[in-house]
């Protein structure tokens, strides 16, 4: 990518992150366990890149953690036992990807790697979470109308 422009900016506790002059590269649709086993590839791959400090090594394991439980956690959603026990478990795959964008923005910050590295991690992580808050808000709806 070139041209890539990042803003973070925090207000209050609230960060928001504007994506600019992105060339948007021809999209592939993926089901949504495939998406994340991809991204948890991808935060991986760049976690074997961060420097072997205490920090790296600290942030690396977070990041591991953090970034690859979404597709196990929505693989056990996916087998849940009840409505109830499908939203408990898409709630901690939404709360592991949202530690996952802490981290890439702390990787960030150290300038470990270029903006137009992270770009695309932080613009997959973020469309993930809005698939997860409506997936969440979808089966609270239905739940509560009684829908199973």
């Amino acid at each position: 990518m070139s041209n890539v422009d990042l803003e973070i900016s925090n207000k209050g506790n609230k960060f928001t992150i504007k994506y600019s002059n992105m060339n948007p590269e021809k999209a592939t649709k993926y089901d949504l366990e495939e998406r994340l086993v991809e991204f948890g590839s991808r935060v991986i791959n760049l976690v074997e890149s961060l420097p072997g400090t205490t920090a790296g090594k600290h942030l690396g394991g977070q990041l591991v953690r953090s970034g690859t439980a979404p597709a196990l956690n929505y693989g056990e959603a996916q087998a849940a036992e009840s409505r109830p026990d499908f939203i408990h478990k898409m709630k901690i795959a939404l709360k592991e990807l949202r530690e996952t964008l802490v981290n890439l923005k702390f990787i960030l910050k150290r300038n470990y790697f270029s903006k137009e590295r992270l770009l695309p991690l932080l613009k997959e992580n973020d469309e993930l979470i809005a698939i997860f808050i409506k997936s969440i808000s979808t089966a609270q709806e239905n739940l509560a109308k009684g829908n199973k």
